[in-house]
């Protein structure tokens, strides 16, 4: 049983950080075509159905001319909440 909570844990620890790098990424905009644009595309496509679920919770803050998407930033503070539950398994 605990191989399995091990398992769940890096797996869980690998895509926390794949959140992370597609929040960094969404910085910029990429050119499409280049390699950047494809790991963009696949960054987003991997952590899109957890991280959705937050921003149909959560609407984008206005802040002036700019929109603040806080969706990530919640589901990876309830990705490492569960971490934290696993770790202390």
């Amino acid at each position: 049983m605990r191989i399995i909570i091990e398992l769940v844990y890096l797996v869980a620890m690998v895509y926390a950080w794949l959140i992370v790098a597609r929040a960094i990424l969404s910085w910029v905009r990429p050119t499409p075509g280049t390699t950047f644009y494809r790991v963009d595309r696949v960054l987003v496509g991997v952590t899109e159905p957890y991280v959705g679920l937050f921003r149909r919770l959560l609407p984008a803050t206005r802040v002036g001319g700019l929109s603040i998407d806080w969706s990530s930033l919640v589901a990876l503070l309830v990705l490492l909440v569960i971490l934290q539950v696993l770790g202390r398994l």
